[in-house]
């Protein structure tokens, strides 16, 4: 940065005595990361696995059960990968999940990685990228959200139909920087940010398991955590059109579009989000936990089924 000083001493036509700051352009000057850091990474986790993965699933807080149902798995943690960032909340493992979802190659992130724990975005969204050089075009991101629509309840299942990126109306978006036109458009639409196609696929498959009671479809709030939001933070997301919130999924999504990849994402409502101030209720991440666990064995139905059809 180059600072110009006026020197208090002299007299300036300019008037008062003041200091400016001028900042010079420079390229580059906040980095997505580069091509060759996803290609080493690829290729390190390649020399290691048995199924070239087709489908993409992240899978959000409590809601790792799924890797259980995986045959033929190869688990690679993350700390064992060089340049991969590692998961430090609970109830995400950290690790990569290589097998075969009923018959289907699928690479699960077995714990995601947050904004809050203070990675840069193009390190959060790393792995996204990983799952792009291996060929992926189909991704599923599961996470775990408060209820801002009043007629949410604990344990339903929300279909992401758009989202809010709150933290981008602040400049905080993970395609900031120099684009790499080897990876995707320097200027990505989002309006179709989670694809119908797959939107109509999950509501059809939720119906035909008989969970449409508790499967719901709307708008998915990012904020980047790790602080529960205020009362006055809920009411105002209740006010522009959000019917969930959580701290995570939005960076992937958009990466994600960027890289050309097709993606469904699901909400769990594990709590509801305080909208009164003389309320007692707090949300905790214990709570979410819990309600990830109790749900889990429907959401490795609705997903799995969910593969199969995208896939067949």
């Amino acid at each position: 940065m180059l600072r110009t000083f006026v020197n208090v001493n002299q007299s300036s036509h300019l008037g008062p005595v003041f200091q400016t700051d001028h900042i010079a352009p420079m390229a580059g000057c906040q980095s997505q990361g580069s091509l060759e850091e996803v290609e080493a990474l690829t290729e390190q986790i390649r020399s290691r696995i048995r199924h070239e993965p087709r489908v993409g699933i992240v899978c959000g807080s409590g809601l790792g059960g799924l890797a259980d149902v995986v045959e033929d798995k190869q688990m690679i943690k993350y700390s064992e990968l060089e340049g991969m960032p590692v998961s430090t909340v609970p109830g995400h493992v950290g690790q990569f999940v290589f097998g075969l979802l009923k018959g289907i190659p699928v690479m699960l992130m077995q714990g995601r990685i947050h904004v809050y724990e203070g990675y840069p975005l193009h390190r959060v969204v790393l792995p996204i990228r990983v799952m792009w050089k291996f060929g992926i075009k189909t991704l599923i991101l599961t996470n775990a959200a408060g209820g801002i629509n009043p007629e949410y309840k604990v344990g339903d299942i929300m279909i992401m139909k758009d989202h809010l990126n709150l933290p981008g109306f602040c400049g905080v978006n993970p395609l900031i920087g120099v684009n790499d036109d080897r990876i995707g458009p320097r200027f990505p639409p989002m309006s179709d940010a989670y694809s119908k196609k797959y939107r109509d696929i999950a509501k059809q498959t939720a119906q035909e398991l008989g969970y449409s009671e508790f499967v719901r479809e709307g708008v998915y709030s990012f904020l980047t955590g790790p602080t529960f939001e205020t009362v006055t933070e809920c009411r105002l997301l209740r006010m522009i059109g959000s019917d969930a919130t959580g701290m995570s999924t939005v960076p992937e999504a958009t990466v994600a579009r960027h890289c050309g990849m097709e993606v469904l994402a699901m909400s769990l409502i594990t709590n509801s989000c305080v909208m009164e101030f003389d309320s007692d209720q707090t949300a905790n991440h214990e709570e979410v936990l819990e309600t990830g666990r109790a749900r889990s064995q429907d959401m490795q139905n609705l997903i799995t089924k969910i593969v199969q059809k995208i896939v067949s």
